[in-house]
């Protein structure tokens, strides 16, 4: 990594209330945080953001969004008043070459986003622009928008996608010693496996692996963002892990970074 490129991250960023209730994973991120140099921004590939095309929040003053029902007060209390950067809007509208959608209305900072930011960046002070997932695209196609995106990290610019390697919501444990199903673990092993050995064709054509991979990801959401996080793998660059875990039986915490 050269001595200003920004490192590209991928967090799982679990159940919304490890905003409110600390723990591990939520340490990891105040460590990481601190262990970065300052960027001028951040982009947030959230996997809770899902379009018909692409877009990107371009409004100079994100509006905090609470996109999720059955929790506490508490956690629709929660604000993160990070600026936006509608320069950095445009310059994504540059480096893609899809057709990008300005949003300046709508959208915001999304709790796949906020949950992990309030614990990187507990003062809100970095502007924060959001890129959107076309639910119609391929994994190979994300993985490929990805590395257009590559620029940004040499501009001072953090990339922080975020969702889960592991996500299956019907089959969960709420208890907080429920033990991982042994194809949440596997498939978790397999994904740490070949991102280590730089096998990420494997990784985009997941649903080659087998029955562990349907029960893993469902729907593929959650996992987009960390195909986002290796396609901004430079060469020579390695990537990772800087927490684990697997929570409610089948919630992979996985988080890595590239640099």
């Amino acid at each position: 990594m050269t001595s200003h490129r920004q490192p590209a991250v991928f967090a799982g960023h679990g159940s919304p209330m490890y905003a409110i209730e600390p723990n591990r994973y939520t340490a990891a991120w105040t460590a990481l945080g601190k262990s970065l140099k300052r960027p001028d921004a951040i982009l947030v590939i959230s996997a809770h953001w899902v379009t018909r095309g692409t877009w990107v929040t371009a409004m100079s003053q994100p509006k905090t969004i609470h996109d999720f029902g059955g929790f506490p007060q508490t956690l629709f209390e929660i604000q993160y008043p990070a600026p936006g950067s509608p320069a950095l809007a445009d310059r994504i509208q540059e480096l893609l070459s899809v057709p990008v959608v300005l949003e300046e209305n709508e959208w915001g900072i999304d709790h796949g986003a906020w949950s992990v930011l309030k614990y990187m960046y507990p003062n809100a002070d970095v502007p924060v622009v959001q890129l959107s997932l076309d639910g119609s695209m391929s994994a190979r196609q994300h993985y490929d928008l990805a590395k257009q995106l590559r620029p940004l990290r040499d501009e001072n610019i953090l990339i922080v996608a975020s969702g889960n390697v592991v996500h299956n919501l019907r089959t969960i444990h709420w208890q907080d010693d429920a033990q991982p199903y042994p194809w949440a673990k596997d498939f978790n092993e397999f994904f740490i496996s070949q991102m280590a050995a730089n096998h990420h064709d494997l990784l985009i054509d997941w649903e080659r692996y087998g029955e562990a991979t349907h029960l893993s990801i469902p729907t593929a959401e959650h996992y987009w963002p960390a195909l986002y996080t290796l396609g901004l793998q430079e060469e020579g660059e390695r990537a990772a892990v800087f927490v684990d875990g697997i929570e409610m039986s089948s919630i992979s915490m996985l988080g890595f970074t590239v640099q």
